[in-house]
Formats: C-alpha cells, structure tokens, sequence
C-alpha cells in the first residue's frame, strides 16, 4: 500500500531531520565559526551607534538581537546557498526521481522542511542561547508577539525553499547553474537584510527591495520578533510573506514542468 501524500511528506521531513544529527562534529564547527563572524558583526553595529540611542528605530540592544538571529538562521534558512536539486538534475539522479510515485518539488519542500528542522535545533538554538548569554536579547512580546513571530519564521522558510527551488531549476538549461546559483545567493544575502537589518539602507533602496519577496525570508520576521513590526503591521507583513510565497510555489511548479519537457525532449 502506498503511503498517503502527508504520511509520505512527513516520514521525508523526519528522514531529513534526522540525517542533520549524523556528523555532530560538523555542526559544533559551523556553531563557532557563526559565532566568531557574529561577534564582528555585533562589533561593527555597535560602532555604528555610537553615543546615538536609537538608529532607524534599532537600539543598539535591537540591532545585537538582529545580528545574533540572523546568525542563528543561517543554516536552518540555507542563506549561504543550497543546490541539492540541480546537483541532481546534473547526475542525472532526477531521472530516478520521476519513477516514483510522489510530487518532485512537495518531495523536496518535506526533505528540506526536515533539514531546516534539524539544523535550527542542532545549530540554531544553541547559537541563540550563546547570543542571548553573552550579549543579552530582546525577546518577542506576549503571546501575539511569540504567534506572528513563529508564523513568519515558518513562512520564512517555505518563502526561502521556493526561490532556492527556482534557483536550483536553472540545471535544466545550463551546465553552470552553481554560477548562477552563487549570483542568486549573493543578490539573496543583500536583499533578505543579511548583512544589515534593511532600515538601515537608503530609502530608495529600501523602497525597491519591498517589492520583491527578499524581505520576507530574513528581515520580515526578525522584525517581527523584535517587535519592529506589532499589530496589524505585523500581519500585514506575513500576508505579504504569504503571498510571494504562493507566487514562488506556482513559479517553481511552471518552470519546474518546463525544465522536465525539456528533459524528456533531450532524452534525459
């Protein structure tokens, strides 16, 4: 008997999670390295300030808070790039994919909701608590502030899978997708607000980068969290979250079906 679509997409998620805890070593190495590249960007913020106690609405403890979670996502989020599906369109592997019985992309969304998973628990939260310990951190406010905060985190990453998914797509046309997927990466890194929260970018820039979906996969439930954003403010953001997600899924559904006509007109 085959397993129902959700039975099948959870024992995915379960299997990706728990392939996470499988080099132990690896995670305590990458939790000290985010750490070490936090601490310089604490740093830097922190001179930023200066003698001012507030820099586009950001106090110095907001904008520690900021760097620490942004570090705190990086793994479970892929921000520094994820090309496990072009890798298998280039091996051929997806061949081997399409003989089974379930959907290609909802297969990859259960395994990558598995690896975010385990890597925001085995990797994240630990990176949180040393941020919180050694810098102190402002936390989401009351119940509200904690539901709007997990909603967004969630939609963060399924907002994040898709594009990456898009990204991952351009396997099917060119040899060098890695190239273009290190060029998505960096454009993805400057736009979510990785580098710096996006209050602090000119307005112009500022104003263009809200029309893309970039913000919603780091800046939107940072400031969330940070109660930036409360109320309907709040909600507003995860309905924009929420739409550009739907958006990207329909994208990553079209251009995955015409990658696999191209695929199956080349003979594989």
């Amino acid at each position: 008997m085959r397993p129902s679509g959700l039975a099948l997409a959870v024992s995915v998620a379960r299997l990706g999670f728990r392939r996470q805890f499988a080099y132990p070593q690896a995670a305590l190495w990458g939790i000290v390295t985010n750490g070490f590249f936090g601490v310089l960007r604490i740093a830097i913020l922190v001179a930023l300030f200066g003698a001012r106690p507030q820099v586009a609405g950001y106090t110095v403890q907001a904008a520690v808070t900021y760097a620490g979670l942004t570090q705190t996502l990086i793994a479970a989020l892929a921000l520094f790039g994820w090309t496990d599906f072009m890798r298998a369109v280039h091996r051929g592997e997806v061949v081997t994919d399409l003989l089974r019985p379930h959907d290609l992309l909802g297969f990859h969304a259960a395994q990558d909701a598995g690896r975010a998973a385990g890597q925001f628990v085995l990797r994240g939260l630990p990176m949180l608590a040393l941020f919180a310990v050694g810098f102190g951190a402002v936390w989401p406010a009351g119940v509200e502030g904690w539901v709007t905060t997990v909603l967004s985190l969630l939609l963060a990453w399924a907002l994040s899978f898709a594009f990456r998914f898009v990204v991952n797509c351009a396997a099917f046309w060119s040899p060098d997708a890695v190239g273009i997927g290190r060029f998505a990466w960096a454009l993805w890194g400057l736009g979510c607000g990785f580098l710096m929260p996006l209050a602090f970018f000119p307005a112009w820039l500022q104003a263009a980068l809200a029309w893309t979906p970039f913000p919603g996969m780091l800046n939107t439930p940072v400031e969330v969290w940070l109660g930036v954003r409360t109320g309907g403010d709040a909600w507003r953001a995860l309905g924009a979250q929420l739409a550009w997600t739907v958006a990207l899924y329909a994208l990553a559904q079209a251009v995955l079906a015409r990658g696999l006509r191209r695929l199956e007109i080349h003979g594989g």
